[in-house]
């Protein structure tokens, strides 16, 4: 393989962290704003033409939907100078567009790339998440536990009471019936109206966050961003796909998914190191939003690479005007 074709994940991280936090830059002037498509759509104007500056030979694996659906950055699309590396790119331009048109926390710019291949083709239907951070074992927890059990079991790895358990929940008429079976176990129940991407990346720093484990179904393509994360912060994730009717299906065995049932591990979503960054849009408890200082604008930026597990916390000022 020539030179310029391996996956040189350390030159590249650092263009991938301009990519999201142009993504961020470009729909801060829309937060508060309660215009979400405006929001995304300058998010994604902005990442993708930023994409198209990196020499890479870039194949969108996870995007803003099908081709029909989604004008740009869209499942398949190619992206890149095309002079670089095959790589495969997972990405929410604006995770969160809902927290950015009301001004709510942990809205994100996202994105994460890995070597053509390394990443589960999930197609846009929902999952059944489960994720917690790192130093237990593997299987600790499974998704074929009850709620109830997930945290008796966390508890007893942990060496605590239940009621020292915190749980992240995607706040939705779905998960009434798990959160009533939660709340019998004692535990503390952080619900939150969007961004189980967040959701999941709260596990992996649970000193910083509180947060002990996340759980409940939400967006499939969330899932593999959420599992790129881990894979370079450490922990563990789990996820089967929902159908919710035969169209679903069809979707998931166009994406070259057979076995429909599956309950896929961290390392079945991520198959190979990877990197990834996030920028804030809004405050968070993961990351600060965007700020806005007399002559500048501020963000603030997570770049992870897998291979190293290398966490840098970058601060980038940028002239206005």
């Amino acid at each position: 393989m020539p030179v310029n074709e391996i996956f040189e994940d350390r030159m590249l991280s650092l263009g991938l962290a301009r990519v999201s936090e142009a993504a961020a830059l470009a729909s801060a002037d829309l937060i508060g704003r309660g215009d979400e498509k405006a929001a995304d759509q300058a998010a994604v104007d902005a990442m993708r033409t930023q994409l198209n500056l990196l020499d890479i030979n870039g194949v969108v694996v996870i995007g803003e939907g099908e081709r029909d659906e989604a004008p740009m950055l869209y499942i398949g699309e190619e992206v890149g100078s095309g002079k670089g590396p095959a790589v495969d790119i997972a990405l929410d331009p604006l995770e969160g567009t809902t927290l950015t048109a009301k001004d709510m926390p942990n809205a994100l710019a996202v994105i994460a790339m890995g070597p053509r291949g390394s990443m589960l083709h999930a197609p846009d239907v929902y999952m059944d998440k489960l994720a917690i951070g790192p130093g237990f074992r593997t299987g600790v927890v499974t998704l074929d536990m009850s709620p109830s059990e997930r945290i008796t079991a966390l508890a007893a790895a942990k060496g605590c009471s239940t009621r020292d358990i915190t749980v992240c929940v995607l706040e939705r008429p779905r998960h009434e019936a798990m959160i009533a079976e939660l709340r019998t176990t004692g535990a503390a129940i952080r619900l939150i109206t969007d961004g189980d991407v967040a959701g999941v990346i709260h596990c992996a720093e649970s000193e910083k966050t509180g947060i002990d484990i996340y759980m409940g179904s939400g967006g499939a393509p969330e899932g593999v961003l959420a599992a790129a994360a881990l894979k370079c912060m450490g922990g563990q994730i789990y996820g089967r796909l929902m159908f919710r009717n035969k169209d679903e299906e069809g979707r998931a065995r166009k994406a070259g998914i057979e076995v429909l049932d599956r309950v896929y591990t961290l390392d079945d979503m991520i198959t190979q190191d990877v990197i990834f960054a996030a920028t804030g849009v809004t405050d968070g408890s993961i990351l600060p939003g965007i700020r806005r200082e007399p002559g500048f604008v501020t963000a603030e930026t997570i770049l992870m690479r897998s291979k190293t597990g290398s966490v840098r916390h970058i601060s980038y000022k940028h002239p206005l005007g």
